[in-house]
């Protein structure tokens, strides 16, 4: 089946050029030309992934980014801008973002992260696929349902990274989740970029577990992280 995308961004020439390069690796392409016009689309059509122009008239890329994850919470996006400040990179990541392209960038480039996105999106292959539902503390994780649960009363809904990241932080609970395993299981690369992306989730998930204080996420300096549930462990752990 052709895979969907949304492209939106303001420079039609440019735009047009992408478009047509991945229309001709087989993706269907729908281009709108300002942030406005680009929500209209996604709100009429169906996409597997939407790239998103950041600095755009009318509506911004993020702001567009944070519609569309009101409706949508997982489908892949991918930011391109003319800016570098990891501050912006670090905000797009914040909204959701699943990869960041500054410009001037090749094609080729677009095109490989394009399909290296849609391969992870769509796999469902994990050695541990059996394990499906977890008890940290007072909470109960169903990781199907991508729903947090403190002591059968307050649910939280995660998002699909979230689920993905908490995941493999039940599976290593009280040991080291590597930072470069969780990186390329749920980003499909190790570099800069995706490694704040990390740290931000990492942050969320901290938030949703604050409710027990037998729980922590605790930075393994040089390695990664861990999920100490000193209920298990006993109060010295």
């Amino acid at each position: 089946m052709t895979n969907r995308i949304l492209l939106v961004e303001d420079d039609q020439n440019f735009g047009d050029v992408l478009r047509s390069y991945l229309e001709m690796h087989d993706y269907h392409v729908t281009l709108a030309t300002d942030g406005e016009l680009g929500y209209d689309a996604f709100k009429k059509g169906e996409f597997d992934l939407c790239i998103f122009d950041v600095m755009m008239p009318k509506k911004d890329g993020f702001t567009l980014a944070k519609e569309v994850r009101e409706e949508n919470k997982e489908i892949p996006i991918i930011f391109l801008t003319a800016k570098t400040l990891k501050e912006d990179v670090i905000e797009g990541f914040k909204i959701g973002a699943d990869d960041y392209i500054a410009k001037p960038f090749n094609s080729e480039e677009l095109l490989y992260r394009v399909q290296a996105i849609l391969k992870r999106s769509t796999s469902t292959a994990d050695p541990k696929d059996d394990i499906k539902e977890f008890t940290i503390g007072g909470y109960h994780f169903n990781y199907p349902l991508r729903q947090l649960t403190f002591k059968n009363q307050d649910t939280e809904k995660l998002s699909p990274k979230e689920a993905h990241l908490l995941r493999l932080f039940c599976i290593y609970k009280n040991d080291v989740l590597q930072r470069s395993e969780a990186l390329t299981k749920i980003w499909g690369e190790d570099n800069y970029f995706t490694a704040r992306s990390m740290d931000v989730f990492v942050t969320k998930l901290r938030k949703y577990l604050k409710h027990d204080d037998k729980l922590e996420i605790v930075n393994i300096h040089g390695n990664g992280f861990r999920l100490i549930d000193r209920s298990d462990l006993g109060q010295d752990a």
